[in-house]
């Protein structure tokens, strides 16, 4: 029942971004994703292929419900699943994965947790800003539109790191 209740969490939420997409656009500076964070939240047991499809189907879902390009989350979160092992090697050592332990505020610290999800919201956002711009934005919008998007997708996405944590869903509670 409590590995359901990520699952269960996880779809919420991802319905929560197509909702954001769709009514929540304060500016047309702001691109707000949630996305890498619900994909850096995913059980360390999961091996990249397993979380690339998950990356996969869950961006298309929001590219197929939300107003936009079909693709353009796709192709901007892939590149988080690929890398999302290497992120937090770099962040938080291999002891993570010898221990097999999955990410979380109480585990890591805030600012471990903090520089995981700057780094893997940067990378989103270069992809998507980058693909969504396709040569026509001047860069100072561009930069100022991924300074913007940044600052508060990451603010969200702590309020994701703190839904998807993992001791609320382990069955040694």
């Amino acid at each position: 029942m409590k590995k359901n209740r990520f699952l269960f969490a996880f779809i919420l939420l991802l319905i929560g971004q197509v909702c954001i997409y769709n009514f929540f656009r304060p500016t047309q500076f702001v691109t707000l994703s949630i996305l890498p964070a619900m994909i850096m939240m995913i059980p360390i047991k999961r091996d990249t292929v397993a979380t690339l499809i998950i990356s996969f189907i869950s961006a298309f879902a929001v590219d197929f419900f939300a107003d936009g390009v079909i693709g353009l989350n796709i192709a901007a979160l892939l590149p988080v699943a690929l890398l999302r092992f290497g992120i937090i090697r770099l962040v938080c050592g291999d002891e993570v994965f010898a221990r097999e332990e999955d990410i979380s505020i109480p585990r890591q610290g805030i600012w471990k947790i903090s520089l995981i999800l700057i780094m893997a919201q940067s990378l989103f956002l270069i992809v998507y800003l980058w693909l969504d711009g396709a040569g026509t934005r001047p860069f100072w919008f561009t930069a100022a539109r991924f300074e913007a998007s940044l600052l508060l997708g990451f603010l969200l996405s702590l309020l994701v790191v703190d839904i998807l944590e993992p001791e609320k869903y382990s069955t040694n509670r």
